[in-house]
């Protein structure tokens, strides 16, 4: 099972337990987030357009942290123009708690452990 999000303007593939890189979200450690899902697999059921409605993706926040420095060299030879600057990206580390559509069980993680449980007794 795992999803496509939105965010930061970019696309991420995601699925639970999954640890995530992504733009500065104005949200402090520890906190929950909701992503914006733009599909959901889940086997062969795919959903997709207006049932998105129905699908969560709930994150939490790990930590903020800065992306590598980039260095930016501007140089036209023969002219003497140089120019040098540098860029670190801002970025937070989230974990994806549970993908979930309504209407159906929260994971196949849980469904694993009902099983073993079973199992056992």
């Amino acid at each position: 099972m795992y999803a496509i999000v939105k965010t930061g303007g970019k696309q991420y593939r995601v699925q639970e337990g999954q640890n995530l890189l992504i733009e500065r979200l104005p949200v402090p450690d520890g906190e929950s987030v909701s992503l914006i899902p733009l599909l959901y697999v889940n086997g062969d059921q795919v959903v997709d357009g207006e049932d998105l409605s129905k699908v969560q993706v709930a994150a939490t926040v790990v930590g903020h942290e800065r992306g590598p420095k980039l260095r930016i060299v501007k140089f036209k030879p023969k002219r003497g123009y140089k120019r040098r600057n540098g860029h670190r990206q801002e970025l937070t580390r989230i974990e994806i708690n549970n993908i979930k559509l309504a209407g159906a069980t929260s994971s196949t993680k849980a469904k694993a452990a009902a099983e073993a449980t079973e199992d056992g007794a």
